[in-house]
């Protein structure tokens, strides 16, 4: 095995927190979905993908260190918003929190002179970057749009997911 028990066991926790930040943006999307806001839907869909993603980075890495994943349990999702900036601020939240528990994964590694494993995490310091920055930019959209301008929201996601596919090709 090339990690710890103790690493193993708090890589374990992230892949927990990584799927329960799933869970939470795919109740979040639904949230919107059912609000008529498909675009704010569909943004949150992606990012429930994304941090499902991030969980299997992390599942395929204990494999090939020789670790043993364990996932633990997953605390139920808020499925009940006031308001889109309600749901978007607590998606900054989420983001912000998974920053610091990667930090702490990253301090875990330099504590163990675990260089394999401090490298893996390089990817995820400078992913949760984008992603602070990616909710701290919708949620100012969101706040200067205000709930009664929702469609400017819903315009500003088409737009900015279309510029995505166009890269993309």
């Amino acid at each position: 095995m090339l990690i710890s028990d103790m690493m193993n066991g708090a890589i374990n926790q992230q892949i927990g927190n990584e799927l329960s930040a799933s869970i939470q943006y795919l109740s979040i999307g639904a949230h919107f979905a059912s609000e008529t806001l498909p675009e704010l839907a569909a943004h949150f869909y992606t990012q429930a993908d994304d941090e499902r993603a991030h969980a299997m980075r992390f599942v395929n890495y204990l494999v090939d260190a020789g670790g043993r994943v364990e996932i633990p349990s997953i605390p139920m999702p808020r499925a009940d918003f006031k308001s889109v900036e309600e749901a978007v601020q607590l998606s900054l939240d989420s983001e912000k929190t998974v920053t610091d528990q990667i930090n702490e994964l990253v301090e875990l590694s330099q504590k163990e002179s675990d260089h394999i494993t401090k490298n893996f995490l390089s990817w995820f310091l400078t992913e949760q970057l984008e992603e602070v920055s990616s909710v701290e930019s919708l949620l100012k959209i969101v706040q200067r749009a205000g709930e009664s301008n929702l469609l400017y929201v819903e315009d500003y996601l088409a737009r900015r997911s279309g510029k995505k596919a166009a890269q993309q090709d």
